[in-house]
C-alpha cells in the first residue's frame, strides 16, 4: 500500500483531460479532506484511543462510526463527482462477515477502491490494513492510519512477526466486524519487479506470473494462524483497470479512471488448509488464477459473472458529507474562538504523533498486570 506519486503530465492517455475546473475541483477535494481529516482526528481521535483503557470494543465501535463517516466521503468522489465507473463480479457476498481480504496491488490506490465494497457490505469502519510503516509518517494521516488500527510493517520478517502477533491478537473478539486488508506481493506492481519476480520464481521452481507478483506468503499463514478461529471466510479479490492504472492525484483531480473492475472469490475459512505449509502452496496457487484472471481481463475488458451491485445512494452520502462539515465548521469555530480549545487542540496533536510513532494501543485497565495483581491480593 503506497501513496503517492504526482499526477502524470501525459494527459493523452488520460480517461479525461486535466482542465482548469478539474484541477480548481481536486484542489478543493484536497483541502475539504485534509482539513475535516485533522479536525475529526484532533477533537476525537484522544477520546477514541483513551476510550480503549474501558472498553476496545466500544472504541472500535465509537471509532467505526465517527471515521467512517468520514471515509464515505471517498467512494462518494470516486463514484459520484468523478463518474468512476465500478464493476463487481464473482461470488456475492454477505453483510458484515469477519474476514481476510487477498488482493493484487496493481498501483497505489488499490486499497482505497476497497472502501466501495466495504461500504456496500456496512463494514467501512471496520476495515484494517498491513501497510509499511513509512505511511504512519505522513503528517495527519498517518494519525488516522493509528487511530483506525492499521498494523505497520518493515518489510523485515525478523521484526515484523513479532508485531503483526500482537497486533492480530488484539483482532480475536468475533463481536468486532473485522476485514483484514493483505496485499501478499508486498509492492505494488511494475515490469521491473515483475521480471525480478519471473526470475526467482524460475529458480525456485514456483510458477512464472506476468500480471501480478510471486506473493509472500509468511504474512498471510500468521494472520491465519492467529484469526483463524474467528474468521468467517478469505475474500480473494482481483482489481483491474480499464485503460491504465490510476494513481492518487488522478483520483483527486477526476482524470482517471474510468472503470475499477474487482473480482471477489469468497473461500469459507474451513476451506483452506490448516498447516503453513500447505496454505503457502494454496496461496501461490490462488496468484496463478488471479494471473489467468487478468491474463483475460485484458482480452475480453471484464471479469466473468459480472454482479449488479446496489448503487451508492447519493443522499446519504450528501447526508454523511453535511454531518462530517458540520463538525469540522463547529470544531474550527472552536479552535480560533476559545484559546482553551486551542491549547487543547495542540496537545491533542502532540499526543496523537507520539502514540503513532511509539505504536501505542492502550488495553483495558482490568487486564493490565498491575490491575489483575490487586484482584489476586
Amino acid at each position: 500500500m503506497e501513496v503517492c506519486r504526482p499526477l502524470k503530465t501525459d494527459d493523452k492517455l488520460k480517461h479525461r483531460p486535466l482542465n482548469p475546473y478539474r484541477f480548481f475541483r481536486g484542489m478543493i477535494c484536497l483541502v475539504v479532506f485534509l482539513s475535516t481529516a485533522f479536525m475529526l482526528l484532533a477533537y476525537l481521535g484522544p477520546g477514541a484511543v483513551l476510550l480503549r483503557y474501558l472498553s476496545i470494543h466500544y472504541s472500535r465501535k465509537a471509532t467505526s462510526f465517527f471515521f467512517g463517516l468520514w471515509l464515505s466521503m471517498w467512494p462518494f468522489l470516486f463514484e459520484k463527482v468523478n463518474g468512476t465507473k465500478v464493476v463487481f463480479s464473482g461470488d456475492n457476498v454477505p453483510r458484515k462477515e469477519r474476514i481476510l481480504i487477498i488482493v493484487n496491488h496493481r498501483t497505489e490506490v488499490d486499497w482505497m477502491y476497497l472502501w466501495d465494497l466495504a461500504m456496500r457490505k456496512g463494514c467501512l469502519g471496520y476495515i484494517k490494513y498491513i501497510l509499511k510503516s513509512s505511511l504512519m509518517k505522513l503528517p495527519v494521516l498517518g494519525w488516522g492510519f493509528h487511530v483506525l488500527e492499521f498494523i505497520s510493517v518493515d518489510r523485515k520478517w525478523e521484526t515484523d512477526e513479532t508485531i503483526l502477533h500482537q497486533m492480530l491478537s488484539t483482532f480475536k473478539n468475533p463481536r468486532d466486524p473485522l476485514w483484514l486488508a493483505l496485499f501478499p506481493e508486498g509492492t505494488d506492481f511494475t515490469e521491473e519487479k515483475c521480471e525480478k519476480s519471473k526470475k526467482f520464481a524460475a529458480e525456485v521452481g514456483l510458477p512464472v506470473l506476468t500480471n501480478v507478483l510471486l506473493p509472500k506468503t509468511r504474512g498471510f499463514c500468521l494472520c491465519l494462524e492467529t484469526l483463524r478461529g474467528s474468521f468467517d471466510a478469505v475474500y480473494d479479490l482481483t482489481i483491474a483497470y480499464k485503460r491504465q492504472c490510476p494513481f492518487f492525484l488522478d483520483n483527486v483531480f477526476g482524470v482517471d479512471p474510468s472503470e475499477v473492475h474487482i473480482h471477489i472469490q469468497r473461500i469459507p475459512i474451513n476451506n483452506i488448509p490448516t498447516s503453513n505449509a500447505e496454505a503457502a502452496a494454496w496461496l501461490t496457487n490462488r496468484f496463478k488464477l488471479k494471473d489467468e484472471l487478468l491474463s483475460d481481463f485484458k482480452s475480453q475488458g471484464q471479469f466473468p459473472d459480472q454482479k449488479p451491485e446496489e448503487q451508492l445512494s447519493t443522499l446519504q452520502s450528501l447526508l454523511n458529507f453535511t454531518v462530517i462539515i458540520a463538525l469540522t465548521t463547529t470544531f474550527t469555530y472552536l479552535t480560533f474562538s476559545y484559546k482553551l480549545c486551542m491549547v487543547y487542540v495542540s496537545l491533542a496533536c502532540l499526543y496523537l504523533a507520539y502514540i503513532t510513532h511509539c505504536k501505542i494501543f492502550p488495553m483495558p485497565l482490568e487486564i493490565l498486570p498491575f490491575v489483575k495483581g490487586k484482584k489476586d491480593d
